[in-house]
């Protein structure tokens, strides 16, 4: 008998224990969501760059000029996260023919290139990316596809098409995607004025199982607009949500059921509102004419103005010209994959009708916000972090069998100088390393060896700039039609400015970063040698031997070895001192022995165990040279060294000045393609700002686009054109 109850107990006991569940759900399910999206939403925050290049068509061996715009995802204010932006010029084939990296400060960051003169004709992508969002390549990075052509071999052009990831419209009647789930059908208008109409269509069976009821959630980019348990007692529910309450942009509209999974996604958009930038500027002028704009972004903004970062660029108006707005661009971002603006046929977001935008919404999926991995339990582990203040290096070390090394191996990273700069790193299970370099413009002298150099292992170093790309397809097109008439046009220009060795690249720009002053990374040390105080002894034995109390330096059958006593216990240390020259760390103390002592400026001796972090010192000796470069010393075969430029120099646009009546004369002709860029111009207290500049010998039509954004997130763009007759 006692059998024959005990299981109906248990299965009493489990229902009751799942209405009280039930209860709790009901409950506490917005905030278990809004937790969780909350904390996903801190764990992978999203960074969106967008380029505005001075044109969007080059020859081959030109200049290209651009201003990078880095924006938090969920805030469309300029990040302060990451500070290395690295650029890339990728060929048809996706293979980079050009890669920098470029200094942000505060959201923004100038860059120039050149293009090679080698360059075949064809299509071009620019492609660039933080190191945060390497961790989620080949998607969440800016491209645009840009075209060049070469001047002495225009007949054939390779043409790229993207077949990743591509964003499109998806005409029908379906309303959403559903998860599979039965006995619920949901559908969005978006078409009302005023409110957004979701109508549910819940089966008894699909009632009973969730109480009647089912959970909301709207976010925008990150944002929260909406959640709420809504109530479906009757077969057919419609619930009205105003409007006003959503953020501007794309809405994702999630529905769960009661026990928190999604049972309904659906992507809409809500209109932004224009920006009142404006732009007065002369409809026509003669060549080699001062021209002068008025840019006024209104004083709503004034608060803001100081900081906000405006670029300009004044360029000849081509017919295949696709001119990709910052405020059309952050609306979709990176995040639902690579958006083809040729679909909008020449046309601003904000003149498509809602239902052109609907569908284009139908089916798209936003590679950030996904509910799985925000529902888990875990959350995602990255191995690229934020550079704000230093960059990483990444590197992974393999033993002699061609296998990773295994784990907790010490790595060392030393920069020669007379002030010792000394890093370690260890590998983890699969032989990963990385260091971190202070982010300036300094070059810098990188020696990278293992610590163990007795099992022969192998260091690779990984590059900064990933090769994970978008795939492609390449068409090669020999027909006249691929090459339009203008091409000869910017091609007699720019062979004209080559003849006359005229260039737009002016003076490097002195960005004035401060450098980190090297520090002695061990301190005071014990015994601070200085040479010129002593006579001159012949050998670094006697030097030692002399002048080095407490720290001996003696031959050891062929070789030589350095041991310290220790100054407390007068025992000598049981594992021989780190040995240094320069700060660089070397594994021969017969290095140290036959140098002469003619070129030795300082040695310094620290005669007890040190911990640098984890990694113990049992003392230390470090010569270092009247040059202090690490040059006497040959660089053994398992060690690298790498001059490292963490950013790339910049240099200012130069353009003619006709102000002088002798320069205006001038018979030296001016066919320039570009006529004006500035990457940073500032607006006053008004809102306003002006520019000026001088056309050039060609007669055109001419496109001044303006792009930029204030450190509150708010976008600007805005085009004019003007002709020069």
């Amino acid at each position: 008998m006692t059998n024959k109850i005990k299981p109906a107990f248990i299965l009493l006991i489990f229902l009751m224990f799942l209405q009280y569940a039930n209860g709790q759900v009901q409950k506490n399910m917005t905030d278990y969501l809004t937790q969780k999206f909350l904390r996903y939403s801190r764990a992978v925050p999203r960074e969106e760059i967008f380029i505005h290049s001075d044109r969007e068509e080059y020859l081959a061996g030109e200049d290209l000029w651009f201003n990078i715009y880095l924006t938090d995802r969920q805030t469309f204010k300029p990040s302060l996260k990451s500070r290395i932006v690295y650029f890339e010029l990728l060929n048809f084939e996706n293979r980079p023919v050009i890669q920098e990296r470029i200094f942000i400060d505060k959201g923004f960051g100038p860059g120039q290139i050149t293009l090679p003169d080698t360059l075949s004709s064809g299509d071009y992508t620019i492609r660039a990316y933080t190191g945060w969002m390497k961790n989620f390549l080949p998607y969440n990075c800016f491209t645009k596809e840009i075209k060049v052509y070469n001047a002495f071999n225009k007949k054939t052009f390779k043409r790229k098409i993207n077949l990743d990831n591509n964003l499109s419209g998806v005409s029908g009647n379906d309303s959403g995607t559903g998860f599979g789930y039965p006995g619920c059908k949901i559908n969005v208008n978006n078409l009302i004025p005023g409110n957004l109409e979701i109508s549910v269509s819940a089966d008894e069976n699909f009632r009973s199982q969730n109480s009647n009821r089912f959970y909301l959630f709207i976010q925008t980019h990150g944002k929260i607009d909406y959640i709420n348990s809504e109530s479906i007692a009757a077969e057919n529910t419609k619930i009205l949500i105003p409007k006003k309450m959503l953020t501007e942009g794309i809405n994702q509209i999630t529905a769960f059921d009661l026990v928190g999974q999604p049972i309904y996604e659906r992507y809409i958009y809500t209109p932004i509102k224009g920006n009142p930038i404006s732009i007065t500027a002369p409809d026509s002028c003669n060549v080699r004419s001062k021209i002068s704009v008025g840019i006024d972004i209104g004083k709503e903004f004034s608060d803001e103005l100081f900081a906000t970062n405006l670029s300009v660029s004044v360029a000849p108006v081509l017919s295949r010209t696709e001119i990709i707005d910052l405020n059309d661009y952050l609306i979709f971002g990176s995040e639902f994959g690579t958006f083809s603006w040729k679909t909008l046929n020449g046309k601003k977001i904000s003149e498509l009708p809602a239902e052109i935008m609907d569908s284009l919404l139908l089916n798209v999926k936003s590679n950030w916000i996904k509910w799985r991995p925000i529902l888990a339990n875990e959350l995602p582990v990255f191995k690229y972090q934020f550079e704000t203040k230093d960059q990483y290096i990444f590197g992974k070390m393999y033993n002699l069998d061609q296998r990773p090394s295994p784990s907790g191996e010490y790595i060392l990273l030393s920069i020669p100088g007379k002030q010792a700069t000394f890093q370690y790193a260890r590998t983890d299970d699969k032989g990963n390393f990385s260091f971190r370099v202070h982010i300036d413009d300094g070059l810098k002298d990188l020696v990278i060896q293992p610590d163990d150099i007795s099992k022969n292992s192998k260091i690779i170093i990984e590059s900064s700039f990933s090769d994970q790309y978008q795939k492609t397809k390449v068409m090669i097109d020999t027909s006249d039609k691929q090459i339009p008439s203008y091409v000869s046009i910017l091609s007699i220009n720019y062979q004209v400015r080559k003849i006359y060795e005229w260039s737009s690249v002016g003076d490097p720009v002195n960005r004035s970063m401060p450098q980190i002053r090297p520090k002695r990374f061990y301190g005071k040390p014990d015994v601070e040698l200085k040479m010129a105080d002593y006579i001159k002894l012949p050998v670094m034995q006697e030097v030692f031997f002399e002048l080095m109390p407490g720290v001996s330096l003696k031959a050891k059958k062929a070789t030589y070895e350095v041991t310290i006593l220790d100054p407390v216990d007068k025992r000598f240390l049981e594992k021989p001192p780190v040995l240094m020259v320069d700060g660089v760390v070397i594994n021969d103390a017969s290095i140290i022995a036959n140098l002469d002592p003619e070129i030795v400026e300082e040695i310094d001796a620290y005669k007890q165990k040190y911990f640098v972090g984890d990694y113990l010192f049992y003392g230390l000796v470090n010569v270092i040279t009247k040059a202090g470069n690490y040059s006497s010393v040959i660089l053994p075969n398992y060690a690298m060294r790498i001059p490292y430029r963490v950013i790339d120099p910049l240099n200012y646009f130069r353009s003619p000045d006709y102000s002088l009546p002798e320069m205006k004369k001038s018979r030296i002709p001016d066919f320039r393609n570009t006529l004006y860029w500035n990457p940073s111009v500032k607006t006053d207290k008004e809102g306003k700002a002006g520019i000026e500049f001088w056309s050039s010998d060609n007669t055109a039509d001419y496109l001044i686009n303006i792009q930029g954004i204030t450190p509150a997130g708010t976008p600007f763009s805005i085009n004019r054109t003007f002709k020069v007759k």
